[in-house]
C-alpha cells in the first residue's frame, strides 16, 4: 500500500474501486489532458503569482499566454488540438484574469495571504495505520482581521456550477478534508476556518469570478473521514470491486483494461 492518499485518489475510489486500481496501482491512465486542463493550469499559475504580488496586472496577458502555451506544448503530439477552441481560450483567459484580485477584495476585506499552494502531508489519525498520510495542496489560505482563516480552492469552469454540483458531497469533501488536515497541521481550532470555492468562469458574460462558501462542520467532517478510512481499509485489503454504475463516461469502459 502507498504511503499516502490524495483527495483525487479518494474521489476515483468512490466512483469505482476497480478504476482506482487501474489508475493508482496498475498505473494505467488513459486521460493525458486536453485544452481545458491546459487552460486551468495556466489560470491557476497566474492566480498563484497574482495573490502574492509577484505578478502585476499589466503582465497578466503575457503570463497567461506563456503558461497556456507551455501546457499545450506538453500535450503536443498526444492529442489532436482544436485550434478554434484554443484561440477562444486565449481571449477568454485575458477577459477572466483581471477579475481575480477584485473578487478576493470584494469577498474578503482586510485580508492577508497566509499561504499559497500549501502542502499537506498529514497522518490520518483515524485510520489504524497512522503512517498513511493525506497528501494535497491548498490553492490559497487567507486570514481576515477577525482572526478567521479561509481555505480557498480555484476551479476553472465554463459558465459556472449548477445547484447539483455545488452540493455534490464528493466535490465539497475536498475542502472538508483540506480544512481538517490544515487545522491538524497548524493546531488551529476548526471553528476559526471557513472553506470556499472560487469559480473562474471561462465563458461567463458577467460575474467572471464567483467565490462561495461551503460548509465543513463536524458532521460533514466525520462523514468525509469515514469515507476516507473505509477506502483505505479496502485498498489495504486489495478489495477492488467494479462498480458498474460508474461505467458510463469512464475512459476504461469496454477497453482491454475493463470489459
Amino acid at each position: 500500500m502507498k504511503a499516502h492518499i490524495s483527495y483525487s485518489e479518494l474521489k476515483i475510489w468512490s466512483e469505482c474501486p476497480f478504476k482506482h486500481k487501474l489508475v493508482y496501482l496498475d498505473r494505467i491512465n488513459e486521460f493525458i489532458g486536453n485544452e481545458f486542463t491546459a487552460f486551468g493550469k495556466a489560470v491557476h499559475a497566474l492566480c498563484e503569482h497574482a495573490v502574492v504580488g509577484t505578478l502585476e496586472e499589466e503582465d497578466y496577458d503575457e503570463y497567461f499566454d506563456l503558461e497556456f502555451l507551455k501546457e499545450l506544448q506538453a500535450l503536443q503530439g498526444k492529442i489532436e488540438f482544436r485550434n478554434t477552441l484554443i484561440t477562444d481560450m486565449r481571449t477568454q483567459g485575458k477577459t477572466l484574469t483581471p477579475h481575480i484580485m477584485p473578487a478576493l477584495s470584494k469577498n474578503f476585506e482586510n485580508y492577508e495571504v497566509f499561504s499559497v499552494e500549501e502542502r499537506l502531508y498529514e497522518s490520518i489519525e483515524e485510520f489504524e495505520d497512522q503512517s498513511i498520510k493525506l497528501k494535497g495542496f491548498i490553492d490559497l489560505v487567507i486570514k481576515t482581521d477577525d482572526g478567521k482563516y479561509h481555505v480557498i480552492d480555484w476551479k476553472t469552469c465554463s459558465w459556472g456550477w449548477d445547484a447539483k454540483k455545488r452540493n455534490d458531497k464528493m466535490i465539497t469533501y475536498q475542502l472538508t478534508l483540506y480544512k481538517k488536515f490544515f487545522c491538524q497541521k497548524h493546531n488551529i481550532d476548526p471553528k476559526l476556518v471557513e472553506t470556499h470555492f472560487a469559480l473562474l468562469k471561462r465563458t461567463a458574460k458577467k460575474d467572471h469570478v464567483e467565490i462561495f462558501r461551503v460548509t465543513s462542520g463536524p458532521k460533514k467532517t466525520s462523514n468525509a473521514i469515514k469515507l476516507l478510512t473505509t477506502a483505505l481499509t479496502h485498498i489495504s485489503k486489495n478489495n477492488f470491486i467494479k462498480d458498474r454504475r460508474s461505467c458510463h463516461g469512464c475512459e476504461f469502459n469496454k477497453t482491454q483494461h475493463c470489459k
